[in-house]
């Protein structure tokens, strides 16, 4: 069972490492499998999918124009409800739709499970969002980093970010994701712990706690000894939903610190987050001083 009790460290995150969370053994190398074939395929395959579309339902890219991509490239596509995103999917490598499919559903699945316990531990009621949740958003990033340089250089494959959403749940080939808390100067690698899920929290989950979790700070190294694989699942309410701070957690002696917004607010952010990054969820805040 899963379970939440309205703890987090001193700073107000969660950042987990999950095992025994219901997600098949098969699913999860199965997901790493098509991600491995579907990034080792001629460019010319890949390519298709390449846009400069951030709203559209598939995207592949190389390059650096989201302000943070560093070294890697990256398939990203939606995914809940299934049914509505999957023929939009690679049929190349031919198995890569049932794999991923399959890796998907039963995270969505385990998304809403952890939302249950964290929204419980918030005292907000274990089935507050569970419909919302239950349709809302899943949307998926694989990414693809190249072996790193044991001699001095650029480590870096993604730069220091926070994620849009509520929770991401990652499922990660091999070491490579560092966290920092938001007080401290230093980085804390994440380890690759066979058969566990890395879980944190997202900008409208900060939101909607009214700044009593905060939204974890991360970045992606390349690792040395080999290639990597990560696969992100964000996952939130519905596109035009606005996420707003709950009203039992707001009061006189904790005013109300955020605006409310949506996903596709945050997509009208990002075109203007290439020269400078600043996390989305600090463009929200409210000034109550």
């Amino acid at each position: 069972m899963l379970r939440y009790d309205g703890n987090a460290d001193r700073h107000g995150i969660i950042n987990l490492q999950v095992v025994n969370h219901g997600v098949s053994k098969s699913a999860m190398s199965g997901a790493l499998e098509a991600a491995w074939e579907f990034f080792d395929m001629p460019s010319e395959h890949k390519e298709v999918f390449a846009s400069d579309d951030i709203r559209g339902p598939i995207r592949y890219d190389t390059s650096a124009r989201d302000g943070i991509s560093k070294s890697r490239s990256f398939l990203k596509h939606y995914a809940n409800p299934l049914q509505d995103w999957i023929n939009f999917w690679p049929t190349q490598p031919p198995t890569y739709r049932k794999k991923m499919g399959m890796y998907a559903v039963e995270i969505q699945r385990l998304s809403v499970q952890l939302m249950g316990a964290i929204v419980q531990g918030l005292g907000l009621g274990p089935v507050y969002l569970q419909e919302k949740l239950e349709t809302g958003l899943q949307f998926m990033a694989l990414n693809h980093y190249p072996q790193g340089s044991s001699q001095a250089g650029d480590t870096v494959g993604l730069a220091p970010h926070s994620d849009y959403g509520f929770i991401t749940i990652l499922l990660q080939s091999s070491p490579g994701l560092e966290v920092m808390h938001h007080d401290d100067d230093h980085w804390t690698p994440v380890p690759a712990i066979p058969g566990a899920l890395h879980v944190h929290i997202g900008d409208h989950l900060e939101v909607l706690s009214n700044g009593r979790l905060r939204s974890l700070l991360h970045r992606a190294i390349l690792n040395t000894d080999e290639a990597r694989i990560s696969i992100a699942s964000l996952h939130g309410v519905a596109i035009d939903e606005k996420v707003d701070c709950a009203e039992e957690l707001v009061d006189e002696n904790r005013p109300k610190m955020y605006r409310e917004s949506s996903f596709h607010d945050f997509l009208d952010f990002l075109p203007t987050n290439v020269e400078t990054y600043r996390r989305f969820v600090e463009t929200l805040k409210i000034d109550t001083a």
